[in-house]
């Protein structure tokens, strides 16, 4: 399957419908502190309702240890920054097994050197009309992670 990554997520709504979306694509959920909230709120139980004990939940104490899991575990992996600051578009890539979708916090994205660091082939965004800031961050992590999980034939969908 392919990891979600959030990179110091702010928004306790968002995280919790992330966690249900992990739950129902399989995909593999990463939070990066800081966090803007507590992963107790009620808001963030609220909006994952029971999905939160089916979501494979991973927190990180930030981004090197985030990297330092990922260069841990078995197998290979390629990190795609999900931001509006590029010109490639989330369709583009081939997706496999292991990638990783890194999503910035709602109010500023991922930092300009986090996305540099990235080759530009890494670096996706979904289109939208001219003049137009941004998604939410739930919107726009569930637009991507499904394109990627239909490239990947919905493998462990019924």
């Amino acid at each position: 399957m392919f990891d979600i990554a959030l990179f110091e997520p702010e928004i306790a709504p968002n995280t919790g419908n992330i966690i249900r979306l992990c739950a129902n694509c399989g995909a593999n959920l990463h939070l990066i502190e800081p966090l803007g909230f507590d992963l107790e709120e009620k808001k963030v139980r609220r909006a994952g309702l029971d999905y939160h004990d089916l979501a494979r939940v991973t927190r990180h104490k930030n981004y090197q240890a985030f990297i330092d899991f990922l260069n841990e575990r078995d197998g290979d992996y390629r990190i795609f920054s999900c931001t509006t600051k590029t010109t490639g578009h989330h369709i583009d890539p081939q997706y496999q097994q292991g990638d990783v979708l890194l999503f910035g916090p709602e109010t500023r994205g991922l930092p300009a050197e986090l996305i540099e660091s990235m080759p530009m082939e890494q670096r996706i965004r979904i289109p939208m009309v001219a003049d137009s800031r941004s998604l939410n961050l739930s919107n726009a992590v569930a637009i991507i992670a499904f394109e990627a999980w239909r490239q990947m034939d919905f493998g462990g969908a019924e």
